[in-house]
């Protein structure tokens, strides 16, 4: 969990890069659901000169940083935690100085990265302690804790160990890990007993090599540990300190059925292994839904496509027929996402209305895209609105959002206001499986309608009480307080509404019932009830405050800020500082909390080590060149982006893409401004024309500001600006956004963007250009070239000495990219996709001088004679 430089030390092979991590434990204690973790690593420079120690620690996303420290030659400095500009202020004054900085910032699926590096002398020792605490969530019947375990390097004293404490009595535990091989098996230790549980892993210096003599070690991946707890009744009321959790998650219920609709996206920026996915899910999905259960598709592009007019149910002889459906679904057009989402709830509402789905049922909206709404009503605050008035509270609405050219704040909005979630489905070679398993987690509705209601003269600040549906295998909590913190006892109503009739009971504990359950207090930290209430109360207030606007959304921050600030949470609102004192080679680190809305697509931070620099976020992953021209490089590994300019002059023809594999190649021709200004040094220059082509498919498309004329075999088709249109042919689609922007792909490779930029017809100097997006790079080969090509495969660089620069707002840096030292400049360019009059300023490093240093060759090599 603690990288070093994995260069190999001949004398010890302990002993990387003159670093020695002598120890390194991760001491969890898991009490009535609720974990806290203290990761701590002791590490001592072995070498004759002052040497960087790197720690690097990664931690589920659920989880909320409570603690940090360094303690080098016995002096301690501890992490302070404040709100969040106040925070930024006092690290971005270390950085001006040049001190060194950490942070967090997503780093997968699961987890986020906390980063941070000191210098310490020869022979000196530091002690890095993290500390994160977070509610273990109950998914198919366990609660899971999550530990990422990444050395880098064979370390003496390594360690884990977990502690788990239930008052309920632990009904199984078991641990796995994603390294664990035949051998390192045995080294995990388990048991438990009634209330308690622990598992130790404590592999020796041989059992983590790799290999009898090799150095690197086995320690990479996943730790996992699972358990579920004894139910006799169902649910379970602990009270402790004035406050109270109340845990529900009954058993042995008649499933309810569903009515489920599922709305898939199947505009042109799906087609490919997105859709293949997609299909493969839904086939899979097909096999488990019940024959109790109701069903149908909606498909949305340009138009909107139904599979039934209405719900219908799922007898064996539907589901062949769905089957057939589904693998007949093909992309087309652009995203009328309004149209889609709204059909279905008509749907719905159709069929409760006329009887179709039984009275007591649970119904579901599971929608999927992998864009932005583009068609019909686009203005996502008004799709919102329509959305949420047209539910009325009625069914539940998941967003799933493919890949990271989603606008997740708004689909996480959409789902929280109409009782869902959203949940991002990372694109890979597991998509599939990761919809399959979304789709499982919500397929089993036990009960509708679920109110656990308290004493109102007794409780306050209690966290969210009502759910519309609780699924087999999950798990309801609430958290309050009491008034009077001397109360003894509290007592319970819960009720819903279940497949054949309404669930409902009384629950009541004593104080003293609970204190007797909690006396073993080796397994208890602190106030732990306390903690996890504050816990599930900023949670729920930071997503109540994603849906909200004004001055509710004010309250719920400010709350929310309070709680951060007094239970010592790193959150969104929150960060955490560390710095050393005046006189003592003066350091700085900061952590902050990145929410899912910020993962790749939109990042809080860049990693730029040793030094750190926080920026503003940023929309999705791509490789672009629009303006006079800029280009900008995503580089996903880094959550950050490289950008550069050309300069050259106009009626120059610059290669962009040239893929040998595929056959498609994109050319650009620059045009100047209307005027010349002789005293300028350098004349603004734009793409006035670009020509995209596919050899194998002798397919031309040629694009001005003017028109788009497409040629093939069959002849010269052209198309202005003023049309709406779309295209699909054999190897081609294209997509024409009225004066705005055209989507282009060509035989399911790449798909482009082109921004259509237009001035003032009488504007004295600047001429209409167009801007080029290239999406889904990967899907051309590792042999393609170009100023943008030459940048699909994967890169990686390192930011040093981050300084002051000429502008106060741009500091300057060393990047160190293919072992070669360039001078960057921190700064900004637009991202015109979403916004072609004012653009979306995207945080980049500047690389000088036409790119040099950072394009192959130099830029005069990537000039053409023309656009074909």
């Amino acid at each position: 969990m603690i990288p070093l430089l994995s260069k190999r030390n001949s004398d010890n092979d302990l002993v990387v890069n003159g670093i020695e991590i002598y120890r390194m434990k991760i001491d969890s204690k898991v009490t009535s659901r609720f974990a806290h973790n203290v990761i701590t690593s002791r590490a001592v420079n072995r070498g004759n000169i002052h040497k960087e120690v790197f720690f690097d620690v990664e931690l589920p996303k659920t989880a909320f940083i409570t603690n940090f420290s360094m303690t080098i030659d016995g002096i301690t400095y501890p992490g302070n935690i404040k709100e969040k500009e106040a925070a930024k202020q006092q690290y971005e004054k270390a950085v001006s100085r040049g001190q060194t900085a950490g942070l967090v910032k997503a780093s997968g699926r699961k987890t986020e990265k906390f980063t941070v590096s000191v210098n310490i002398a020869a022979g000196s020792k530091v002690t890095f302690e993290l500390t994160y605490e977070e509610l273990l969530k109950r998914h198919f019947g366990k609660y899971e804790m999550f530990i990422k375990v990444k050395p880098k390097q064979l370390v003496k004293d390594f360690e884990i160990e977990v502690n788990i404490f239930e008052p309920q009595g632990i009904s199984e535990l078991e641990a796995e890990g994603t390294f664990i091989t035949n051998d390192l098996q045995n080294v995990i230790k388990k048991s438990f007993s009634h209330k308690k549980g622990h598992i130790s892993f404590k592999p020796t210096l041989d059992q983590q090599r790799t290999c009898e003599n090799c150095s690197q070690s086995l320690l990479d991946g996943d730790f996992i540990v699972k358990y579920d707890v004894k139910r006799t009744t169902p649910d379970n009321l602990q009270i402790v300190n004035g406050y109270f959790v109340h845990f529900f998650a009954p058993t042995n219920l008649p499933k309810l059925p569903k009515n489920v609709i599922f709305i898939i996206d199947i505009s042109g920026s799906m087609s490919g292994r997105e859709i293949e996915q997609t299909r493969e899910a839904l086939l899979k999905i097909l096999d488990d839904i019940k024959e109790d259960d109701h069903f149908n598709f909606i498909l949305f592009g340009s138009d909107v496509h139904i599979w039934k007019e209405t719900l219908i149910k799922a007898t064996p002889e539907n589901l062949d027929e769905a089957r057939k459906f589904v693998r007949s679904i093909d992309t087309e057009g652009m995203t009328n996402l309004y149209g889609g989402i709204m059909k279905g709830i008509d749907m719905l509402n159709a069929a409760h209305e006329g009887n179709l789905v039984p009275k007591r049922s649970a119904s579901i909206i599971i929608m999927l895209t992998d864009g932005q709404p583009n068609v019909g009503i686009s203005n996502t605050q008004d799709i919102q609105t329509h959305v949420k008035k047209a539910i009325e509270g009625k069914y539940t609405l998941y967003n799933l959002g493919f890949g990271y050219g989603v606008d997740y704040n708004f689909l996480e909005k959409m789902a929280l206001e109409n009782k869902g979630l959203a949940r991002r489905i990372y694109p890979d070679s597991d998509s599939a499986l990761q919809l399959q398993g979304f789709y499982d987690e919500v397929s089993n509705p036990m009960l509708l309608d679920v109110e656990l209601n308290y004493p109102e003269n007794e409780i306050e600040d209690v966290t969210k009480n009502s759910f519309k549906h609780f699924y087999d295998g999950s798990e309801i909590v609430v958290a309050g307080r009491f008034r009077d913190i001397n109360q003894n006892s509290l007592t319970v109503d819960v009720k819903g509404e279940g497949a054949n009739d309404v669930l409902s009971f009384t629950t009541q504990q004593d104080k003293e019932q609970t204190a007797e359950v909690f006396q073993e207090q080796e397994y208890i930290f602190g106030d732990f009830i306390e903690r996890l209430w504050a816990y599930l109360t900023i949670e729920q207030l930071l997503e109540k405050r994603i849906a909200a606007t004004g001055e509710e959304k004010e309250n719920f921050t400010a709350k929310a800020l309070d709680l951060s600030l007094k239970y010592k949470f790193v959150t969104p609102l929150t960060s955490m500082v560390v710095t050393k004192p005046e006189g003592n080679e003066n350091q700085a680190a900061i952590a902050d909390k990145p929410t899912e809305a910020q993962a790749r697509g939109a990042p809080i931070v860049a990693q730029a080590s040793p030094a750190h620099y926080v920026h503003a976020s940023s929309p999705t992953w791509y490789t672009s060149v629009d303006g006079d021209p800029h280009f900008i490089i995503s580089v996903p590994q880094k959550e950050d982006a490289i950008c550069f300019n050309i300069n050259e002059n106009p009626g120059a023809v610059l290669s962009l893409i040239n893929d040998p594999v595929t056959g498609i190649t994109v050319n650009g021709e620059l045009i100047g401004d209307k005027k010349v200004d002789n005293d300028a040094k350098i004349q603004n220059t734009y793409f006035g024309k670009l020509g995209i082509a596919n050899k194998h498919l002798d397919i031309k498309v040629t694009v001005t500001p003017e028109k788009i004329t497409i040629q093939n075999e069959t002849g010269k088709t052209t198309f202005t600006w003023l049309d709406s249109v779309t295209l699909k042919q054999e190897g081609l689609t294209l997509i024409i956004n009225k004066k705005k922007s055209l989507m282009l792909s060509m035989s399911s490779s790449a798909s482009f963007v082109i921004v259509l930029h237009q001035v003032w017809k009488k504007h004295p100097l600047h001429k209409d250009f167009l801007g080029l997006y290239t999406l889904e790079s990967h899907k051309l080969s590792a042999q393609t070239q170009g100023l943008l090509g030459q940048f699909f495969h994967p890169i990686d660089f390192t930011i040093l000495e981050i300084h002051s620069g000429s502008d106060p707002k741009k500091p300057d840096a060393t990047m160190i990219f293919k072992n070669k030292e360039l001078i960057v400049t921190r700064g900004w360019q637009k991202d015109y996709r979403r916004d072609p009059e004012h653009g979306i300023d995207i945080p980049c490093w500047f690389v000088h001088n036409n790119g040099a240093g950072l394009i192959d060759g130099v830029h005069t090599d990537y000039i053409v004679s023309s656009l074909f």
